[in-house]
């Protein structure tokens, strides 16, 4: 029997968009031939786009709904997909139409050898300056950092086999790094270069201050890439370089002060050398406790970061 597919796509005030998201969904899915779902995750909209949905649920058994109470963030809604969908071939896609269901059969081959199929949206149809130019630019950064080198984090449209997804916790805004977290555990990653559309209807939610989140998520992906077992690694090197720098700058100024009997009074060295010994120590005791959180975190993996007001056509539970 062939493998089902569950698409996952987030809604945040699209209710324009949604009937002709479903229709062309629909079409390409039902072309399959093979088991399906939809798993739309409403993240707390405030026009009409819960009632589109309910409308859809009521006469489509293979499409589920997942409305939260408020606004936690596409990332957030990513996890609900995940937790919701039962598939074993999980695609996620953005509700706004610039992202095209034809090429879910593109991705749904590539998958076939892989673990994760990124999409590419090689011919972006989004402004140059905006939009574009600092998603070249992070999607640079990201590769280099990370060490997996895509064309297009940024691109909703990615097919993941249900094993990796089931592994994965989300926080943050870290569903444009998935790939990223699931090549740590050996997932087999490629691309696909995929349509983009202009924007029809509504408006984007993104904004040039989002590079700035991005950045910052990096940092934290990167630290959690190297160090997330062994936090002390990170933070105990630097700090015993300033901590053995103090000490030894404070012998030498000893040294002149009890051999040579010069005065240390308002001396820089001094200073520096005390805050260098205070900086180590306080380096030292965060990689400390850095150990003790992550025995926490890795103990402990059961914290929601969504709260589910309803759900539409499954059980309440998820799987």
């Amino acid at each position: 029997m062939a493998e089902s597919v569950s698409v996952v796509i987030p809604v945040f005030e699209e209710e324009e968009s949604l009937p002709h998201l479903y229709g062309s969904l629909k079409k390409v899915l039902d072309g399959l031939k093979r088991p399906y779902e939809i798993v739309f995750v409403d993240d707390g909209s405030r026009d009409n786009s819960m009632k589109v949905l309910e409308a859809m649920q009521g006469k489509d058994p293979n499409v589920v709904v997942v409305s939260f109470r408020r606004n936690f963030g596409q990332t957030a809604a990513m996890a609900a997909g995940f937790d919701y969908s039962k598939g074993d071939i999980v695609i996620t896609m953005d509700a706004d139409m610039q992202n095209d269901p034809a090429d879910i059969p593109l991705l749904l081959d590539k998958i076939k050898d892989h673990d994760v199929v990124s999409g590419w949206r090689k011919e972006r149809k989004d402004p140059f300056f905006t939009r574009r130019l600092p998603s070249m630019i992070a999607n640079g950064l990201i590769s280099a950092v990370t060490g997996v080198k895509l064309h297009d984090y940024g691109c909703t449209l990615k097919a993941y086999r249900r094993e990796v997804v089931e592994n994965i916790k989300l926080y943050g805004e870290m569903h444009r790094f998935i790939p990223a977290i699931a090549s740590w555990v050996g997932a087999r990653i490629t691309e696909a270069e995929t349509r983009h559309h202009p924007r029809r209807y509504g408006r984007s939610k993104y904004g040039i201050s989002r590079t700035i989140r991005v950045i910052l998520d990096l940092i934290t992906v990167k630290f959690l890439q190297s160090f997330s077992t062994r936090p002390i690694h990170a933070f105990g090197p630097p700090g015993l370089l300033m901590g053995a720098g103090g000490f030894l700058i404070s012998l030498y100024l000893t040294y002149e002060k009890l051999a040579l009997g010069h005065s240390l009074e308002g001396r820089p060295l001094l200073l520096l050398a005390v805050l260098l010994m205070i900086l180590g120590v306080q380096l030292i005791v965060m990689g400390l406790l850095g150990e003790m959180l992550a025995r926490v975190y890795h103990e402990s993996q059961g914290k929601p970061i969504f709260v589910v007001k309803k759900v539409l056509g499954r059980p309440a539970g998820g799987r």
